[in-house]
Formats: C-alpha cells, sequence, structure tokens
C-alpha cells in the first residue's frame, strides 16, 4: 500500500528537501519504518526511544490525528495523506 508523507520543513534534511515522499505500510509504524529505509535517520526524529510517538510531534492520517485512534497501529490505506507536524509552543 503505497501513501503520500508531508514531511515538516524541519526534517527535511533527511528527505533531501522534498515536502511530500511516498511510503508503502499497512499501518503507521510499517509507514516509518519503510521511511527510515528509504531516508536514514528520520524515525528517530518521530518517535522517541522507546519507541512512541515523540510528545511534541504530531501525526495525522488522513485529517485524523493518530493519538486519538490506533497511535502508530492505525490503519493506513492505499493512497491515503500522512502528515507529521511539529507541534507549536509559545505564549
Amino acid at each position: 500500500m503505497s501513501v503520500s508523507v508531508r514531511i515538516p520543513t524541519i526534517l527535511r534534511t533527511y528527505t533531501g528537501g522534498e515536502s511530500e515522499v511516498s511510503a508503502a505500510g499497512a499501518t503507521l509504524s510499517d509507514v516509518l519504518d519503510d521511511l527510515e529505509t528509504s531516508y536514514a535517520g528520520i524515525r528517530a526524529r518521530i518517535l522517541d526511544d522507546n519507541g512512541q510517538l515523540r510528545r511534541f510531534v504530531n501525526v495525522y492520517v488522513g485529517n485524523e490525528d493518530v493519538r486519538f485512534l490506533d497511535n502508530l497501529g492505525t490503519p493506513t490505506p492505499d493512497g491515503t495523506q500522512i502528515s507529521v507536524i511539529p507541534a507549536v509552543a509559545g505564549g
């Protein structure tokens, strides 16, 4: 299953400057594994040392935040768009 992954500016050094890349996988975890194969080091910027989504990184499958779905087990049907969005904080 092929999906498109929108890459935030801060992670584009891993994708050669590409803002959107293709990846494959039946779940978000599978997609992140596939991304790591093509773009070494990117997974460590999205997942923490325990293999969970980093606290300040939001990931959407379609328009849904995966934290309210099945986290890394969220299905990623063919053609889905995944967005990786760093959280913005400030006051």
